[in-house]
C-alpha cells in the first residue's frame, strides 16, 4: 500500500484532534475530488514501519482523538488488506482511539469487510460535485452518510452518528 501524507493535528476529517493518513488509490475517480492526486495506487511513498512508527508516535499523545484513514481510498481493493491489519493493531495498541474511515462505496458494499469490526465512523458514498456543501459536516457532499459502524453492525441497519 502507498500513501502521501501523514497529517498530524487535523481537525476536518473526523471529531477531535486526529491523525490523518493519506492512502493512494482510488477507482471512483469522482468529478472535482479535492484530492485526485491520490487516486493512482502505485504512487506516493510504500508505507512501511517507519510510516507506521509516525502514527504510533503521533497517537500516543492523550490529545489526540484517533485516526482517520483518507485518500484515495482506504478501501480501494489494493488497500483493504494492509487497512485492516493497521486498524487491528491500532484498536490494540490505543483501544480509546476512534478510527474514521471515508470511501467511496456504499456501506452496503463494505458492511461485510473485516475491517469493519475496528472502525468507528465510515464516511460512505462518492463525492458528488453537484451535491456538495461546504456547510456539511464532515462530508463533502449530501448523497454521503456519517455511519457510526458499531452500532450499525449490531443492529444491522444505517445508525449515522450525526
Amino acid at each position: 500500500m502507498n500513501y502521501h501524507n501523514i497529517t498530524k493535528d487535523d481537525m476536518l476529517n473526523g471529531d477531535g484532534l486526529r491523525v490523518v493518513l493519506w492512502v493512494s488509490g482510488c477507482n471512483h475517480c469522482c468529478k472535482n475530488c479535492h484530492n485526485s492526486i491520490t487516486w493512482d495506487a502505485n504512487e506516493g511513498l510504500h508505507f512501511d514501519e517507519s510510516a507506521e512508527q509516525e502514527i504510533w508516535e503521533q497517537l500516543q499523545h492523550e490529545y489526540i482523538s484517533g485516526v482517520t484513514f483518507s485518500g484515495g481510498d482506504p478501501l480501494f481493493p489494493d488497500n483493504r488488506k494492509e487497512i485492516t491489519i493497521l486498524a487491528e493493531k491500532i484498536k490494540q495498541r490505543f483501544p480509546q482511539k476512534t478510527i474514521w474511515c471515508y470511501t467511496g462505496y456504499m456501506w452496503e458494499e463494505v458492511k461485510q469487510l473485516e475491517v469493519m469490526k475496528n472502525i468507528d465512523v465510515l464516511v460512505d458514498g462518492k463525492f458528488i460535485e453537484e451535491l456538495a456543501d461546504p456547510q456539511l459536516h464532515w462530508k463533502g457532499s449530501s448523497n454521503q452518510r456519517v455511519i457510526d459502524v458499531q452500532k450499525s453492525l449490531k443492529q444491522q441497519k444505517v445508525i449515522l452518528k450525526c
